[in-house]
């Protein structure tokens, strides 16, 4: 005999439970949901449920010994909605995290900047849904795709009226258009605070590398480049988690130049490479940048010989959008806060200048109030051992720009006999640097004596580049005699590019360091090679103080002291040993030559007498250099180095090949 639902326990539902009733907004409320209390057992039979107190089963289950299952549909859909709602709530994490990595690398604002105009601007839910059906119930042939695009930014910024008393009455012209039309690209930018998401988002979350190996990196960077590079003020932060959170650009580069330093890291060095151009072309139109980027892009152009002048000059750029080049008005009003800033200018001075003198190229920082008044800045209290190694460069390149633009940069102009006059100035001015910065350089536990030997070291640097001008547009088919002060002058340039040969084959810590060292140093120490191979050959004994077989010699020993370094596969020591070796076997050919000696097999393998080919002119036509190819080489500030001498994917340096 059936039961009725009364006696299963089953509620059935009232009439007026079926009729949706309304909530005081309008809508209407949620369906009730019955509630079984009888369990499985219990209603297949459709009997009585009964629970005794403190019994997880019903009687009827215990006494049949089977496991008493309640069928409760409300926390059925309690569970199931607590587990969509945390699913839910996973993705949405997932994809913001996907877009504030996006909007990251297309250099867009961050992701919360986007909520205040959704929500004020964005349609109403019910509008929403209506657009919905409408877009679900067209025809796909109807409905466009959306293309990308970029759109001109000229969002106003909600800001007061122009104040007519403002006390500044001469500000600079783009503010008074920012101003009055209050467009937020027209004004300076901010020095920006980084995201807190950058560990979470970079590529090594991403598993681009491992943590283990980047750590590795950071810390042989910390330890030998950083130390090199004026005592570690580069890289102020003291751990890779640091790095990571400030700037992932910051910290791209850093593992790009360690991994690079390293042998056998050459697939490491593509990867962190390749990350490292990429963020640098995805933040070379935005407008928000840190300190720390600017650090970036200064560790990438002094290390990284294919970017160095790219970096340095968007580098300095960025800097001045932030307002560092006022940065020392600042702190010598007392605002010590500026400090960092004011550093970081004079570090973008030296770099900025070591590659206008490399490349031949006029800088682009100018001797302003700061550069000028750097004596000012060593009064700070917060001056560190690294800022006067800093600085010493900087007076330094003073004395340099400053002949630069005095000699011009016209390569067919030979200087005339008045300007050695002024030429023997700079040199006197050369001496007095390195007597005063020299004792001021303080010896470091990490890199020893390099600090006080690296001011003796671009002491000779200087010398050989001021001096080379005395033979730039000569040759010695249009100058038969040379005058005693371009004599003089020459001379010095010889042994200033020796001086700078032997100093890296003799002195310990600066041979120890010649990995580590910024590409600057690797310029000078090869194009002193490259001088004292040309003049070798264009000059004979007559007019200069120079003997080939010492030139030859030392040259040697710079070859192998850059086959013997430890360092990455595409280090650029490994490419200027191959390229002085090329040279040097020219250089032999022409030697046996200009000696009569026995025949010579060419590079080519073709045997030529060398009786036959005297040189000069006739070298020429056998492949060796006319006589005046020192004016190729002397170029815009005494010399004219390209991007060929500094590009390591250039493995043969032909410069003897005509």
């Amino acid at each position: 005999m059936k039961r009725s639902s009364q006696d299963a326990d089953l509620e059935a539902p009232r009439p007026h439970e079926r009729r949706p009733s309304l909530v005081p907004d309008g809508r209407p409320a949620p369906p009730k949901i019955s509630k079984a209390r009888a369990c499985a057992e219990c209603k297949r039979h459709k009997i009585r449920c009964e629970f005794k107190s403190g019994e997880a089963s019903c009687t009827k289950c215990i006494r049949s010994g089977i496991k008493c299952v309640v069928n409760d549909f409300s926390q059925k859909f309690v569970d199931d909605d607590v587990m969509w709602k945390s699913q839910a709530s996973a993705t949405i994490q997932q994809l913001q995290a996907a877009v504030s990595h996006l909007l990251h690398q297309g250099g867009l604002p961050d992701l919360s900047t986007f909520i205040s105009g959704d929500t004020q601007n964005g349609p109403s839910p019910v509008a929403s849904q209506s657009e919905r059906r409408f877009s679900s119930e067209a025809s796909p042939t109807d409905v466009k795709p959306r293309e990308p695009g970029i759109v001109m930014d000229v969002t106003r910024e909600p800001s007061q009226e122009p104040d007519l008393q403002d006390r500044e009455l001469v500000p600079a012209p783009m503010r008074s258009l920012y101003e009055v039309t209050k467009l937020r690209n027209l004004r300076n930018n901010p020095i920006e605070q980084p995201k807190l998401t950058l560990l979470e988002e970079d590529f090594i979350s991403r598993g681009l590398i491992s943590l283990h190996e980047a750590e590795e990196l950071f810390a042989y960077f910390s330890r030998t480049m950083n130390q090199l590079l004026w005592g570690g003020i580069v890289l102020v932060h003291r751990d890779l988690t640091s790095v990571r959170r400030a700037s992932t650009l910051l910290s791209a580069a850093v593992l790009t130049v360690a991994a690079l330093h390293i042998p056998n890291r050459t697939e490491t060095l593509n990867r962190c490479y390749n990350e490292y151009v990429s963020l640098v072309s995805s933040m070379s139109l935005t407008r928000a940048h840190t300190l720390d980027d600017i650090r970036a892009l200064c560790v990438g152009a002094f290390w990284l010989s294919e970017l160095s002048w790219k970096l340095s000059g968007h580098a300095v750029r960025i800097a001045t959008e932030l307002g560092l080049h006022q940065s020392y008005h600042k702190l010598m009003r007392g605002h010590n806060d500026q400090y960092e800033r004011a550093q970081l200018w004079y570090l973008l001075y030296v770099c900025d200048h070591h590659f206008s003198i490399a490349y031949g190229r006029p800088p682009v920082i100018h001797e302003d109030a700061a550069i000028k008044n750097y004596e000012s800045f060593l009064q700070s209290p917060m001056v560190v051992p690294g800022d006067i190694r800093l600085l010493a460069q900087v007076a330094l390149f003073m004395i340099l720009t400053e002949a630069y633009r005095t000699f011009g940069t016209d390569t067919e102009q030979a200087l005339t006999e008045e300007d050695f006059g002024q030429l023997r100035v700079y040199n006197v001015a050369i001496d007095q640097w390195r007597l005063l910065w020299q004792p001021r350089s303080a010896d470091s536990p990490y890199v020893r004596t390099y600090p006080s030997k690296g001011v003796v070291l671009h002491y000779h640097f200087a010398k050989f580049q001021l001096n080379s001008l005395s033979l730039r547009a000569l040759s010695p088919t249009n100058t038969p005699v040379f005058s005693m002060d371009r004599k003089e002058s020459a001379n010095i340039a010889i042994s200033s590019a020796m001086a700078c040969l032997n100093m890296v084959l003799e002195e310990p810590d600066i041979r120890d360091a010649i990995v580590g060292v910024p590409i600057f140093t690797h310029t000078m120490v090869t194009f002193s090679a490259v001088f004292l191979l040309k003049v070798a050959i264009n000059w004979n004994s007559a007019y200069l103080s120079l003997d080939g077989r010492q030139v030859r010699r030392l040259v040697e020993r710079v070859i192998e002291l850059l086959n013997c370094v430890s360092a990455g596969e595409r280090h650029l020591t490994r490419h200027i040993a191959r390229g002085l070796g090329k040279m040097l076997e020219r250089f032999d050919s022409w030697d046996a030559w200009q000696a009569g000696g026995p025949p010579v097999v060419a590079s080519g393998g073709v045997e030529r007498p060398g009786s036959d080919v005297p040189g000069g002119a006739n070298a020429m036509a056998q492949g060796f250099p006319p006589p005046d190819l020192i004016y190729d080489m002397v170029g815009t500030y005494g010399f004219g180095l390209d991007e060929n001498l500094l590009d390591p994917s250039m493995a043969s340096f032909e410069f003897l090949a005509q």
